[in-house]
């Protein structure tokens, strides 16, 4: 393959995988438009070592070379970087979305290095098709589980996990999962819950009795969780 059909091939992974990482980017994702072109093109590179690199030392009937193992630890070694972007950013849900998008892209490489630039690109529109339409109708599943995020900002040492309790209770809603982080401020804790079974009547007068709680500082609705 002459050095045209090589920069035609990255060139085109390249583009490919910024366009995915471009709606991770405006999702305001930990992966982005710059790492999702990098493992495109990297994968892409891969694939064309993978059937190209090696036609120097290939000899009939003394060396031969399986193309396929190459390209083959793109996608054990990419689920390395997804595992990083989930432990990182400590969010399971989200960092998975982000995690098998890296993937796809690699995929999306691969097929733009070995020269299949239909398969390439059909793959991108799909995937694109998956982050940006489906996300609504993700939502109205959500909405009709009634599945909400709420986020506390409480005071230091004050930890009203036993009030965030008696107010999941009251309110009749259920818990799905709380996280503590930093605050802004030293003297601040960020409490993130999950809950489900929350309509819009339910989730003010959690919201309510939240706010009254010993120690807490505000309470703000995150959304539906994604």
């Amino acid at each position: 393959m002459g050095y045209q059909g090589t920069l035609l091939r990255l060139t085109v992974a390249a583009l490919l995988g910024g366009v995915i990482g471009l709606e991770r980017h405006r999702s305001d994702k930990a992966a982005g438009m710059r790492t999702h072109m990098m493992v495109c093109l990297g994968s892409a590179l891969v694939m064309i070592v993978s059937a190209y690199g090696f036609d120097q030392v290939l000899r009939p009937a003394r060396v031969v070379l399986d193309p396929s193992r190459v390209a083959a630890q793109v996608v054990s070694g990419i689920g390395f970087l997804g595992a990083g972007i989930i432990l990182r950013r400590n969010e399971a849900v989200l960092g998975l979305t982000t995690a098998a998008s890296i993937w796809a892209v690699a995929a999306v490489g691969l097929a733009a290095g070995g020269g299949l630039y239909l398969a390439a690109a059909a793959a991108t529109a799909i995937i694109l098709a998956i982050l940006i339409a489906m996300k609504p109708i993700e939502d109205r599943i959500l909405v009709r589980e009634g599945r909400r995020n709420v986020s506390l900002l409480v005071e230091q040492g004050v930890v009203a996990s036993k009030a965030i309790e008696v107010a999941l209770q009251q309110a009749g809603v259920e818990l799905l999962g709380l996280r503590i982080r930093r605050g802004d401020e030293p003297s601040e804790r960020r409490v993130d819950v999950t809950i489900s079974r929350a309509n819009d009547e339910r989730l003010l007068g959690l919201m309510g009795r939240l706010q009254a709680a010993e120690g807490v500082l505000e309470v703000r609705y995150e959304g539906h969780p994604s």
